[in-house]
């Protein structure tokens, strides 16, 4: 279903943003793979998700693209990690669905070394009015499917300093690139 989606919309954007990673990575809400084929070779990678049938369609995609990946079932907002654990952190369209994005957040951070990037890619609420209307009257659909059409991870970023920010599609999409201070 995401697949017409990323043609559509996405254009590319998950493989410039996930092409930025460096070091260890942590890719948090992982879900199926689709990012696995855009990390730079050098990358050691680490993918959490909360559901074990998300992350055995991973497992397949990884194994199949000849991507070495460690995959974890775990929670977004009580990651099992230790602290400053890597030099970046992926999240592609995952804090729509999380149910406390700020929290997730947080965990991102602290899971970050000082210094270390949050890579961020997230259908968000559009600054254009006529779009953020639909928005709102979609709102109640999506919240039925456990996604939010009106939030915005600039919302939560407590602690990161933005250093690259770029909206899409009429504001829907936005990429973001934040250090951790």
């Amino acid at each position: 279903m995401l697949l017409p989606l990323d043609a559509l919309l996405l254009r590319g954007a998950r493989a410039r943003l996930c092409s930025r990673a460096e070091g260890k990575v942590l890719e948090v809400a992982l879900g199926t793979g689709l990012n696995l084929p855009y990390y730079p070779s050098g990358v050691q990678l680490v993918g959490v998700d909360q559901s074990p049938g998300m992350l055995a369609r991973a497992h397949r995609r990884a194994r199949r693209a000849g991507r070495r990946v460690k995959l974890l079932v775990g929670d977004a907002q009580h990651l099992d990690l230790p602290d400053g654990a890597f030099d970046t952190v992926v999240i592609t369209l995952g804090l729509c669905t999380i149910p406390d994005p700020a929290a997730a957040l947080r965990e991102a951070r602290r899971v970050l070394r000082p210094g270390g990037r949050l890579l961020l890619l997230e259908h968000v609420r559009s600054p254009v009015p006529l779009v953020r209307a639909l928005q709102r009257a979609l709102e109640p659909v999506a919240r039925l499917w456990g996604d939010h059409l009106l939030r915005d991870p600039l919302d939560h970023l407590e602690g990161f300093s933005v250093e690259r920010l770029e909206r899409r599609a009429l504001g829907l999409l936005e990429l973001v690139e934040a250090r951790r201070t």
